[in-house]
């Protein structure tokens, strides 16, 4: 009997274990022609358009294709979930971190402990210390892009920004850090970070 509750036990376990848990949305739209629709501001930073008919990874895959390959930053930025736009532009900027400067290694880690554990006080600190950065660079650009992720940018300020705030700062913080690199290692690092887009958009 003992045996027989043993093994129905491991078979519950078993059970649970095969149990799928449903794909987490990444994205803001099903269509990047209702992204457009809704969030206009991405108009003035493209001038690719997408088809009626299209979906995300089609548009993307046109825009990779495209005299402006670069687009697909921007659209990436613009269609992914404010939280998945920040942490796809940290790996972003992770590809390319020997064009980063040694200043803005502590950012880069505030912004990882972030995507660990998205805390509003880790989001808070990150907020202040991008907006008192001396200069905006990648980074302090990307920690804007979290400070505006999910709320206020304070806690006197409850005030949620408006959905194409931080898509511009993580569009920002990427094309800011690829035109660092050579025009020779350009592509290369475009290619990477497309391929990362191609990822994100598709988890869904």
């Amino acid at each position: 009997m003992q045996d027989d509750r043993v093994r129905a036990a491991k078979m519950t376990s078993a059970e649970e274990n095969d149990k799928t848990t449903p794909p987490r949305r990444s994205t803001r739209y099903d269509t990047p022609a209702e992204l457009y629709a809704r969030i206009p501001q991405v108009l003035d930073l493209t001038q690719f358009r997408p088809r009626p008919d299209e979906d995300n990874l089609h548009y993307l895959s046109r825009l990779r294709g495209s005299t402006t390959p670069e687009e697909a930053v921007t659209f990436t930025a613009f269609a992914a979930l404010p939280t998945a736009a920040a942490g796809w532009g940290y790996e972003c900027l992770r590809q390319m971190a020997e064009h980063l400067n040694p200043v803005e290694r502590p950012m880069m880690q505030d912004i990882a402990a972030w995507i660990s554990n998205p805390t509003t006080s880790m989001r808070y600190k990150l907020m202040k210390d991008a907006l008192w950065a001396p200069s905006r660079s990648p980074s302090v650009l990307l920690g804007l892009a979290v400070g505006w992720s999910t709320g206020g940018p304070a806690p006197n300020d409850p005030l949620r920004p408006p959905p194409w705030r931080t898509p511009q700062a993580v569009n920002s913080a990427v094309l800011s850090c690829l035109a660092r690199a050579e025009l020779s290692r350009r592509p290369i690092f475009l290619a990477r970070i497309i391929d990362m887009a191609e990822s994100l958009l598709r988890a869904y």
